[in-house]
């Protein structure tokens, strides 16, 4: 079972950037594409952000186009997300979540997500 472990985030006000981590570790953990959702106060969990298992390839959520960038870093044992966010807003305020999909290419369907991480807060105050 992979396991995503999940730092950064936290208050920050408009305009500001922010990145957070995703680590993956555990048995197959390098066939694991991984991405990024998010879920604000009162809403349901969205997409974010998604790319392929080696990096090449990304795709962002309309929302969030042109502000938020994803990277890979791999290693023998643990390879490493990372969610760049740049220009906050207070719309960009929930609790943000890596998940992974064995597979090539991550997916924008929750459904398809194999495992999640824990969360992470990140607020923007206005």
């Amino acid at each position: 079972q992979v396991r995503l472990i999940q730092s950064g985030g936290g208050l920050v006000q408009a305009g500001d950037s922010v990145r957070l981590s995703c680590s993956a570790s555990g048995s197959l953990f390098a066939n694991y594409a991984l991405g990024w959702f998010r879920q604000a106060p009162g809403k349901e969990r969205e997409f974010v952000a998604v790319g392929s298992w080696n990096g090449d390839s990304t795709e962002f959520a309309d929302s969030v186009k042109g502000r938020f960038t994803i990277s890979i870093s791999r290693g023998s044992a643990q390879n490493t997300d990372y969610l760049q966010m740049n220009n906050l807003t207070s719309e960009d305020t929930g609790v943000y979540y890596c998940a992974g999909t064995l597979r090539e290419y991550g997916s924008r369907l929750q459904d398809e997500v194999d495992c999640w991480g824990r969360g992470t807060q990140v607020t923007v105050s206005s």
